[in-house]
């Protein structure tokens, strides 16, 4: 079988925080402690392989967690780090199914950790019939 990669690209824009503390960012819109659900779309009911590019601000803790179709992915999901940085996390403990699908980012409130996320790009393979060079992806 033949397949082919594809993704789809979420901007949170966030700023996630305890109320006392805070990051001066124009660009992240303050959540608090977890972001509203974002919502993108799969091509296939058959996604495999799927992992996650997660652009983060600041991250100071471990135990945020990166949410999927309302559960979290198992594992730590993103790093401490000072600045910017891309980090890639596997998509498990949770499906991307076939159509709309919800991602959202939770603070571990136990921290004071003040961070903040820019883009995310969900990325996966899927199964092709024929000749994937005449396909054409939106994504």
């Amino acid at each position: 079988m033949t397949e082919r990669a594809t993704y789809a690209t979420v901007y949170l824009g966030a700023q996630l925080s305890p109320a006392e503390s805070s990051l001066d960012l124009d660009w992240a819109d303050d959540a608090g402690a977890r972001t509203d659900d974002h919502e993108f779309a799969v091509s296939t009911d058959e996604p495999r392989e799927a992992y996650l590019e997660i652009q983060a601000f600041d991250v100071a803790e471990y135990g945020h967690d990166v949410i999927v179709n309302g559960e979290p992915l198992s594992g730590f999901d993103i790093p401490p780090n000072e600045g910017w940085q891309l980090w890639s996390d596997t998509v498990t403990g949770v499906d991307l199914r076939e159509g709309t699908n919800t991602l959202a980012i939770a603070r571990d409130t136990d921290t004071g950790d003040a961070f903040a996320v820019g883009t995310i790009r969900v990325h996966w393979k899927e199964p092709v019939d024929g000749d994937p060079s005449t396909e054409r992806v939106d994504c």
